[in-house]
């Protein structure tokens, strides 16, 4: 968050000048990550950005930052299948595309539908499953754009609340809606949504706003309370404390997924869905947390 000396600068500002009708600075977001692998060691990044089968990415262009998770379904293990795979083509696929600046700010959604099809026409054959969200800030507008299909998501964060967050896509418990690429005699039988299914908003954003974007690893094992508590020690916008609250965030969720006697928020899910479920869920965890910052170069 902003320190109290920032802060008054900012309201004195605003003010004088009217800076919360004609803030003309651009934004960035300062990012870090932090996460774990359900079968790695904490911490531990597999090539690229993936923690597990989880996936992500943070990217720049002149126009926006861009980020995005991906949880790869770890059922494809059962085929012969390495589940990261898929997560980890998909995410780097739409970093890829943010860096040629082969996207629009305003639609997230765009992003995530050209990675897909383009891994659908990859001469390599690739096979798996994943979420997905893509959260992009459009620097000069100052607004947050989101595309989330799935049980991953996102919350923003101002003032020590919940103002903003992604709703969840399930076709039923535990199954969220998903990205597939099958082998061809499995099409039809193997659960796939369309990109265009993902559920997709947008809205402005504030200086010392914290977005944390994450795979439902956290958001299975936390709620908003404890992750709000977490966030309470994040003092500055530096990159150092951004990624020291971050894996402090994971590091409990963790924990807490390998707990068999805390009701975790999934197993509240469960027993709402008539399942008799207690305890954290052990998955791969992985946390983008960033804030929003004055751009510079």
């Amino acid at each position: 968050m902003l320190s109290v000396l920032s802060y008054g600068r900012l309201v004195a500002r605003a003010v004088i000048g009217g800076l919360s009708q004609t803030d003309s600075r651009d934004y960035s977001l300062v990012s870090a990550s932090f996460g774990f692998g359900k079968d790695f060691r904490k911490g531990i990044l597999k090539k690229g950005m993936c923690y597990g089968d989880d996936a992500c990415f943070i990217a720049r262009h002149r126009s926006a930052d861009v980020l995005g998770v991906a949880d790869g379904v770890g059922g494809w293990r059962d085929y012969g299948v390495d589940p990261s795979q898929f997560s980890g083509t998909l995410m780097r696929t739409c970093e890829r595309l943010v860096k040629e600046g082969r996207f629009v700010p305003s639609n997230p959604v765009g992003i995530l539908t050209t990675s897909y099809y383009e891994l659908l026409q990859n001469k390599v054959p690739l096979l798996g499953s994943s979420t997905a969200c893509i959260v992009v800030l459009d620097r000069q507008s100052h607004r947050l754009h989101t595309a989330n299909l799935g049980d991953s998501g996102f919350l923003v964060v101002r003032g020590g609340e919940v103002v903003h967050r992604s709703d969840e896509q399930q076709h039923y418990f535990n199954t969220p809606f998903q990205l597939s690429i099958a082998p061809p005699e499995a099409e039809g039988s193997v659960l796939s949504d369309s990109p265009e299914a993902a559920d997709s908003s947008s809205f402005d954003v504030q200086l010392g706003d914290i977005i944390l974007t994450a795979t439902d690893g956290l958001f299975d094992n936390m709620p908003d309370y404890m992750i709000l508590q977490e966030l309470k020690k994040l003092k500055n916008t530096n990159y150092e404390s951004i990624q020291q609250t971050a894996k402090s965030i994971a590091e409990q969720a963790h924990v807490l997924a390998y707990d068999p006697n805390y009701m975790s928020p999934f197993a509240q899910f469960a027993c709402d869905n008539g399942l008799n479920v207690r305890g954290g869920k052990p998955d791969d965890i992985t946390v983008l947390l960033s804030i929003v910052a004055e751009y510079t170069d």
